[in-house]
């Protein structure tokens, strides 16, 4: 598929009124026309939190919105039934549906088992600080509401390598249990970063790989979607992942009659790009990753007061290294206002990010829920321009790409076109500091037409010549995005 797009379908503070997925299924016809052809889903299953819980809190994966557990039988999103539906719905819109799934840990166990654990360092995982002691762990799951539907397996202090509360002492830590040990190849941040939260399972268990790749296939017959999102897979052992997607596409394959080509996309929260490329290496390219060292970089150019080298911006970021296993963010859930990850990019700078990601020729980029429909919880309203951008990548950014980042303030590039898509070709220019212009190729299938800003903030027209160059402009601290006359009048008639 040409010009992959993707939705993350949530932020963090939508309203627990179990409504996204009917929303979602009401909105597959509008997202499609608008040019979203791939949809990451929030976690579908039961969270610690009951129906306050956005999915990472697991505590049933079996529990679509179906059992009365946790205080609601609804997740936060919806009922198993409308799930389905959604899915179906985005499905018959011609939108591919990513689930997202998490197996680093566990929350809200049903009763604690006394455990002998090895307190570590929080910055040095593999340093005890304290001598052997017994500990009460929340490492009893039985999910007495399911009642064993779908899957008898229960969970016990057996299946999990480390923990960081002892509910008998009231007392928090990072409590690694004996005769255990972490992953072997994780994250080296704090030493090894197996541990991230909750109950830690122990991923080299022979019952816990079992089990999780019964559920992934149990997953893919229950709802039949068309890949995964993988959460924290630095936190997990390498080669955990590489063989359960190899698992996972193999079962697929099986399933359709056919085959279906599983997409897979990971989240390896890294500034630096070296990690993302060695991941990727040792997990044989099964997937691609959100390209977090190109969010900071978005970051950095955003908050240093005109101060960045824009002719940088790729550098050191998957895009640039690696871009057929990259999908390109500005934002997401982690990143918004009041988590953990606050990075948000400030909002005169979200359309430069956005065309960046959008309108050049590698990497699938991914539109984040907060940035389409704005985030009520904080008064963020949705990006300018971000309706505009999205169709001008879904007509008209096709053909051969040029490259213009040779300025530490101005930069550009340009899309040449091609004869599948009728008007296509653009020249996108901005800056970070002052205006300025660049002449850049647009290719002389283009020659003699005349181009518009489709952003609205230059009101000339560029005429480009018989060679198929031009010369092109952009306001202070700007965006522009050059389209034919003819697009323009199409673009702007759709408002």
């Amino acid at each position: 598929m040409k010009n992959r797009t993707m939705m993350q379908a949530f932020e963090w503070y939508l309203p627990n009124n179990g409504l996204l997925w009917k929303r979602l299924k009401e909105q597959a016809p509008a997202l499609a026309a608008a040019g979203i052809n791939m949809i990451w889903l929030p976690p579908a299953y039961k969270g610690a939190a009951g129906k306050n819980s956005v999915g990472y809190d697991v505590y049933d994966m079996y529990d679509l919105g179906e059992f009365d557990q946790k205080g609601t039988v609804a997740t936060k999103y919806g009922t198993k039934e409308d799930y389905h539906a959604a899915v179906q719905a985005l499905q018959d819109n011609g939108i591919s549906v990513l689930s997202d799934v998490v197996l680093n840990h566990r929350m809200g166990a049903d009763g604690t088992e006394a455990v002998m654990v090895e307190e570590v360092d929080s910055e040095d995982r593999d340093q005890e600080i304290g001598e052997t002691e017994e500990i009460q762990a929340w490492t009893k799951y039985t999910f007495p509401g399911r009642a064993g539907k779908y899957s008898d397996f229960q969970w016990n202090m057996s299946h999990f390598s480390g923990t960081d509360w002892d509910d008998g002492a009231k007392k928090g830590g990072i409590f690694r249990f004996s005769g255990k040990t972490w992953n072997r190849e994780t994250d080296s941040e704090n030493g090894n970063y197996d541990y991230l939260m909750g109950a830690d399972l122990d991923t080299d268990h022979p019952e816990i790989i079992q089990e999780t790749h019964s559920w992934g296939k149990w997953y893919q017959d229950t709802v039949h979607m068309d890949g995964f999102r993988l959460d924290a897979v630095k936190h997990i052992g390498f080669d955990f992942y590489r063989e359960w997607m190899k698992d996972m596409q193999e079962y697929a394959m099986r399933l359709e009659c056919g085959g279906k080509d599983l997409f897979f996309v990971g989240e390896y929260w890294s500034p630096e790009v070296e990690r993302l490329t060695h991941y990727l290496d040792v997990t044989e390219h099964r997937l691609s990753l959100f390209d977090v060292p190109l969010h900071f970089h978005f970051f950095k150019a955003a908050t240093s007061e005109g101060e960045y080298d824009m002719s940088t911006i790729f550098d050191d970021t998957l895009m640039g290294e690696d871009p057929d296993h990259a999908v390109t963010f500005v934002d997401n859930h982690d990143t918004q206002p009041g988590q953990a990850l606050y990075s948000f990019i400030p909002a005169w700078f979200k359309p430069h990010a956005y065309a960046m990601i959008l309108l050049r020729d590698v990497g699938i980029p991914c539109v984040f829920y907060g940035d389409y429909y704005g985030i009520h919880h904080d008064g963020v309203a949705p990006v300018l321009g971000l309706s505009t951008l999205l169709r001008i990548r879904q007509q008209y950014a096709y053909g051969q790409e040029n490259l213009y980042f040779d300025d530490e303030s101005v930069v550009g590039f340009t899309r040449e076109g091609d004869e599948e898509h009728e008007d296509s070709g653009v020249a996108v220019l901005l800056t970070d500091s002052v205006r300025g212009s660049k002449r850049m190729y647009v290719g002389t299938r283009l020659a003699g037409q005349r181009m518009v800003d489709a952003m609205g903030k230059r009101p000339e027209t560029v005429e480009i010549g018989e060679d198929g160059w031009g010369i092109f402009s952009v306001d202070d601290g700007s965006v522009s995005v050059w389209v034919t006359e003819k697009a323009g009048d199409e673009l702007f008639l759709r408002g």
